[in-house]
């Protein structure tokens, strides 16, 4: 049979015809299918933009916050529980609700964006035992100022919940994690420090701040360090708290005698410690006593943790060592300090806090009795050193907050503080 023939028969049989349009119909169907995928994947990649921030990016939290406040209508939540401390000492609960991990959209400035919050629960943060989270902003267009805009603004919304405190940070791992809530600003004027001293401190440290540039001119680490030293409770610690108010700062609180601190983790720290922020070592003396001392008890000189005492110098001072940063140090025995310690470039202002004068005490006796007149103020202070030369400002605090109304019997009663 001709080869035409063959082909004309095989046309004209219905079986053939039917299945041959089924395979057509099929292979227009898996090109049409292709061809969509095809069409999906080069729109997202040339019409739409797509910005993930994980949750160990420190901007993650400020978004979180700025989506509960934008995804005001979605129905899948989370809850997170704050407590407020109000200027009457009431403490309220706050409830804010956040999307829960998932899809949501938000309509901003004119454009839809949805955000896709992913919670990995195969993969946990071993620092805090919490699961790994990302959150991804997705939006139509290749103008990445969409998302510089989110960004600004969960920063300054976040600005605005702190505005007026002081957040602390302490170490947790690699990095620097916010402790507790942020706590309200205390005013420079409610630690009253020996006369002259509180200026003295204040003025060093806003001439540090600002003047960089004479530093690089010079060729001169831009850093700074302080020692506090003095016997205990005489306002060291909350005088700084108070520094970090006035210059609108954060403190990032470090033991030196933490066990699982070692030299890399202590340099890695002090060079990733949050802008604007002072670092606190306090008691310097638990962790490291002077070798001269330790030629007595050779055990003592080797610290507590995995900390060594060079790492520690090279971490102030070293080559590594970081910039644009000021350190704190508080200690009650400074004579247990290592010279190599306490040097100049690694302490650059050593201040003595110690008991009370007769000045201290007049002026903490205004500042707890406003109404009261000098001369009272002058009397409680003549008789309060009479008694005792080695009066602490907490046990003067502590005075005072047993007589809150009535100054009357405080002064009456000085002969309590050293009792």
């Amino acid at each position: 049979m001709p080869f035409s023939d063959f082909f004309s028969a095989l046309k004209d049989n219905p079986y053939f015809g039917a299945g041959f349009g089924l395979v057509g119909v099929g292979t227009a169907l898996a090109l049409a299918r292709k061809g969509a995928q095809f069409g999906l994947v080069a729109f997202r990649r040339h019409c739409m933009i797509t910005l993930e921030v994980p949750s160990k990016d420190k901007s993650y939290h400020w978004l979180l916050s700025w989506i509960s406040h934008h995804a005001k209508h979605t129905q899948h939540l989370s809850v997170e529980t704050s407590y407020l401390q109000h200027e009457s000492g009431r403490i309220s609960t706050k409830f804010d609700f956040i999307p829960s991990p998932g899809n949501h959209f938000i309509w901003y400035k004119r454009k839809w964006i949805r955000v896709e919050r992913n919670r990995e629960k195969q993969m946990i943060d071993l620092h805090t035992g919490t699961p790994w989270e990302s959150v991804t902003f997705t939006a139509i267009g290749s103008n990445r100022e969409v998302f510089f805009n989110i960004l600004q603004e969960a920063k300054e919304l976040a600005l605005r919940q702190q505005e007026g405190k002081t957040v602390m940070y302490t170490a947790m791992g690699t990095e620097w994690r916010p402790f507790g809530f942020p706590r309200r600003r205390r005013p420079l004027t409610s630690v009253v420090l020996e006369k002259g001293v509180s200026e003295r401190i204040v003025q060093d440290v806003k001439e540090f701040t600002g003047n960089p540039k004479w530093y690089i001119d010079r060729g001169i680490p831009y850093r700074r360090g302080y020692l506090l030293y003095g016997p205990p409770g005489c306002g060291k610690s909350s005088f700084i708290t108070a520094l970090a108010g006035e210059l609108q700062y954060s403190i990032c609180l470090m033991s030196l005698s933490d066990r699982s601190l070692s030299d890399d983790r202590l340099n890695h720290l002090l060079s990733v410690a949050p802008q604007q922020s002072i670092i606190l070592l306090e008691d310097v003396d638990a962790a490291f006593v002077s070798r001269d001392l330790a030629a007595e008890n050779p055990t003592a000189y080797q610290g507590m943790g995995r900390l060594t005492f060079s790492g520690l110098l090279n971490a102030l001072d070293g080559v590594a060592s970081s910039e644009a940063r000021i350190v704190f140090m508080t200690t009650n025995h400074v004579d247990r300090l290592d010279p190599a310690l306490v040097r100049p470039g690694r302490v650059d202002l050593k201040q003595y806090v110690g008991h009370c004068s007769e000045w201290q005490l007049g002026r903490m006796f205004q500042r707890f009795y406003p109404d009261q007149p000098a001369a009272a103020a002058e009397e409680f202070a003549k008789r309060a050193v009479s008694a005792s030369d080695r009066i602490s400002a907490a046990q003067v605090q502590g005075h005072f907050m047993l007589y809150k109304a009535d100054p009357d019997a405080a002064l009456k009663n000085v002969q309590a503080l050293i009792s």
